[in-house]
C-alpha cells in the first residue's frame, strides 16, 4: 500500500526533501539479504562489503581465479621461449630446433587464448551475478523501508541508484576483477622471471616503480571526489528529469517549459562541468603513466646493449627482458587506471549502501497475528503525534468507531485528517497514546497482517502496468477470475471493463493512462473489494472526478462500506451525510462530532463549511 501523496498533503515535506534530496541520514539497520553488514563510511568499508557479495559466488570466483593465472602463466613463458629461441637456435642457425620452439610458442599463445577466453567469460558472469545480487536486495529494501523514507526523497533520484549506480559497479568489477589478479600475478612473475634472467638488470627496472607510484598516488587523490560529485550531479538530473515527465501537464498549462529548460540547463551544465573534471583527471593517468614506462624502457634498452657489449648477457636475454620489464611496469600503469574505474564503482556502491543501511519499519520481537478477520472496532486514545518532533499535528486525539460505522473525517486541509489515516495503518507510529483495534494495541500486530484487513482507497488512483484483472487481483493475489469480475461488478466497473477491446484482459499503460480518472478510481474500489477487508479508509476517492463520475463511485463506495467499518476523509461534504458520525477536525483535534443533522444544529464550523458550499452549489 502507497501512501505517498496522502502523506504528502498532511505535512509539508519539501523542504525535507531538498536537504536530503542527495544524502540520508545516519540510521543504520540490519542489512538485507545473506551479506555480512560493513557500514561504507570509506573506501575500504565498501570494497570489503563488495567483496561479501562476490564471495557468493565462489565457484565463478575460483574459476576466475585459476584461469587468470594460467593466462599470466603463458604470458609469461612466452618471452621467456623467445630468449631461448633467440640465444639457442636463430644465432646458431638451427632451423629444426628453431621450427619445434616456433610450435610449442604458438601452443603457449593458443592455450593463453582459450583461458583469457574462459576467463572473461567467467568474469562478467561473475559480475553480472554481483550486481544482481546487489539490485535485489536494494529493491527488497525498498519494499522493506518505511512510507516516511520515500515522502522525504526524490523518487527519480532513488530509481538513479538502482540503475546507473548499480550499472556502474557491474561494468567495473567486470574490468577490475579480472585485471586486478592478472596485474598481480603477472608483476609478481615478471619479478621472479627477470631476476633469473638478470639481478642488475632487474634493480634497474625496479628503481622505476617509486616514480610510478609517486605519480599515481598524486593523480588518484583527487579521482574518488570528482567521481562522487558526478553521481551525486547524475541522481540530480534524473530526479529533475522524472518529476518534469510527471508533472508535464502542469507544467504546459502554466507555461513554465522554457523555465524548466533553463533548470535542466544549469543542471546539465554542472554534470557537463564536473564530468570534464572526472575524466580529463581520470583518462591523464595512462598518457602520463605511458610516457613514463616508454622512457623505463628506453633506460633498461640501453642498459641491457652497455651489458651485452661486456658480454654480461646475451642478446636473447635482453629480448626476453625488455618484454619482461613492459610486462612488469604495464600492470603497475593498468593498477593505476583500474583504481580510477574503482573509485567510480565505489561512489556507485555507496550510494547504493546508503539506501541498505536506512532502518527498515520497526518490527516487534513477538508480534501478534490475529487468527480471525478483524470486528472493526476502532480506538484512538488520546494520541499524539508530530511529523517532526516538535511540530505537533494531532493533539490528545481520541475517538471511538464502533463495527460496520462509517466515520467521516472533515475539516481544512492540514488539520491532521490524513495523518489519522496514516497511525492506523502505521505508516507513521504514534509518539504517545495508543490505537486499538478489537482491543488489541496495533503495536503488537504484526504490519503485514494488520494491512491485510485495511483497505485503502486514495484520491490519486494508480494502476500498474498490465491488465485490467491483473490490477484487480492486485488486491488479493489468490483470487479466481470468477471472483475478480463479481469484486468489478460490486465496484460498477463491470460494464465499463466489458466495453473495452479486450475486457478484462485489456493491458492497461503505465499508471493507466489509457482509462479515466473515473474509470481507474473504480478500479482500485474494485481491488479493495477483493480484498474484503474488515475496515475500509476513502481518502478524498471522487475529489478527482466529475459529478455524474462521483455518483458511480458513490453507489460503488456503498456497497463496498456495507458490514465494514470505514472511515471517509471528504472535502465535498455530499458524499458524507449519510456517515454514522462526522468528526470535525481541525488544527490536530476533534472539534465537533454527530451525524449530519446534530452538526447543522448546533450550526458550528461544520454548519458554516457545509452552507458555503451548498450556496457555491457544491452540494447537491
Amino acid at each position: 500500500m502507497s501512501n505517498n501523496n496522502s502523506a504528502n498533503r498532511s505535512h509539508d515535506n519539501k523542504g525535507a526533501a531538498n536537504l536530503d534530496q542527495m544524502g540520508f541520514h545516519s540510521n543504520r539497520g540490519p542489512r538485507p539479504g545473506e551479506v555480512q553488514k560493513i557500514r561504507s563510511k570509506d573506501a575500504k568499508g565498501t570494497v570489503r562489503r563488495i567483496w561479501h557479495y562476490l564471495k557468493l559466488h565462489r565457484r565463478s570466483l575460483i574459476v576466475v581465479v585459476v584461469c587468470t593465472a594460467l593466462s599470466t602463466l603463458f604470458s609469461l613463458l612466452g618471452p621467456y621461449l623467445i630468449g631461448k629461441t633467440i640465444d639457442q637456435y636463430i644465432i646458431p642457425h638451427q632451423f629444426d630446433g628453431m621450427i619445434r620452439m616456433g610450435l610449442l610458442l604458438l601452443s603457449v599463445y593458443l592455450l593463453g587464448a582459450v583461458s583469457t577466453w574462459v576467463q572473461q567469460y567467467m568474469a562478467s558472469s561473475l559480475s553480472q551475478d554481483t550486481v544482481r545480487d546487489m539490485r535485489q536486495d536494494l529493491f527488497k529494501q525498498y519494499q522493506r523501508l518505511p512510507v516516511q523514507f520515500f515522502d522525504q526523497r526524490v523518487h527519480g533520484e532513488l530509481m538513479s541508484r538502482t540503475t546507473n549506480d548499480i550499472s556502474n559497479v557491474s561494468n567495473t568489477l567486470n574490468q577490475t576483477v579480472v585485471q586486478l589478479i592478472s596485474s598481480v600475478l603477472i608483476l609478481v612473475g615478471s619479478l621472479v622471471m627477470m631476476l633469473s634472467l638478470s639481478l642488475w638488470m632487474t634493480l634497474i627496472t625496479i628503481l622505476t616503480v617509486p616514480l610510478f607510484a609517486f605519480v599515481a598516488k598524486r593523480i588518484t587523490k583527487y579521482t574518488r571526489v570528482f567521481f562522487s560529485e558526478q553521481q551525486k550531479c547524475l541522481g540530480e538530473v534524473n530526479g529533475f528529469v522524472q518529476e518534469n515527465i510527471s508533472g508535464l501537464k502542469v507544467i504546459k498549462v502554466f507555461g513554465r517549459e522554457s523555465k524548466s529548460v533553463e533548470q535542466f540547463r544549469e543542471m546539465n551544465e554542472r554534470l557537463r562541468s564536473i564530468g570534464i573534471k572526472t575524466q580529463t583527471l581520470s583518462g591523464s593517468m595512462g598518457p602520463i603513466m605511458n610516457t613514463m614506462r616508454n622512457l623505463s624502457f628506453v633506460v633498461i634498452a640501453i642498459s641491457g646493449g652497455i651489458f651485452a657489449y661486456h658480454e654480461l648477457i646475451t642478446i636473447g636475454v635482453i629480448v626476453a627482458f625488455l618484454t619482461y620489464s613492459n610486462q612488469f611496469s604495464q600492470p603497475i600503469n593498468q593498477l593505476a587506471n583500474q583504481y580510477n574505474l574503482l573509485q567510480s564503482a565505489i561512489a556507485g556502491a555507496e550510494r547504493v549502501f546508503e539506501v541498505l543501511d536506512q532502518e527498515p519499519e520497526t518490527t516487534e520481537e513477538i508480534p501478534f497475528a490475529p487468527k480471525h478477520p478483524f470486528k472493526g472496532e476502532v480506538v484512538f486514545d488520546r494520541v499524539n503525534f508530530g511529523y517532526k518532533p516538535d511540530v505537533a499535528v494531532l493533539k490528545n486525539l481520541s475517538l471511538h468507531a464502533s463495527p460496520g460505522q462509517m466515520i467521516a473525517l472533515v475539516g481544512p486541509t492540514g488539520a491532521g485528517k490524513t495523518t489519522i489515516i496514516n497511525l492506523l495503518t502505521r505508516f507513521y507510529e504514534i509518539q504517545s497514546g495508543q490505537i486499538l483495534i478489537d482491543g488489541e494495541n496495533i503495536r503488537q500486530i504484526d504490519k503485514h497482517a494488520l494491512r491485510q484487513q485495511i483497505g485503502l482507497v486514495l484520491q490519486d488512483a494508480y494502476v500498474f502496468s498490465g491488465t485490467i484483472r491483473d490490477n484487480i487481483r492486485y488486491g488479493r493475489l489468490d483470487a479466481t477470475d470468477e471472483e475478480v469480475e463479481q469484486a468489478a461488478w460490486l465496484a460498477n466497473a463491470d460494464t465499463f471493463i466489458r466495453k473495452l477491446p479486450n475486457g478484462y484482459d485489456t493491458y492497461l499503460s503505465a499508471e493507466g493512462g489509457n482509462l479515466s480518472q473515473g474509470q481507474r478510481q473504480l478500479l482500485t474500489i474494485a481491488r479493495a473489494a477483493l480484498a474484503n477487508p474488515a475496515i475500509l479508509i476513502l481518502d478524498e476517492a471522487t475529489s478527482s472526478v466529475d459529478t455524474r463520475t462521483e455518483l458511480h463511485i458513490q453507489e460503488a463506495m456503498k456497497t463496498l462500506m456495507k458490514g465494514r467499518t470505514s472511515f471517509v476523509i471528504a472535502h465535498r461534504l455530499s458524499t458524507i451525510r449519510e456517515a454514522d458520525k462526522i468528526l470535525v477536525i481541525n488544527d490536530g483535534t476533534i472539534m465537533e462530532q454527530g451525524s449530519h443533522e446534530e452538526l447543522l444544529e448546533q450550526k458550528g464550523f461544520y454548519a458554516n463549511l457545509y452552507l458555503n458550499q451548498f450556496t457555491q452549489g457544491q452540494v447537491s
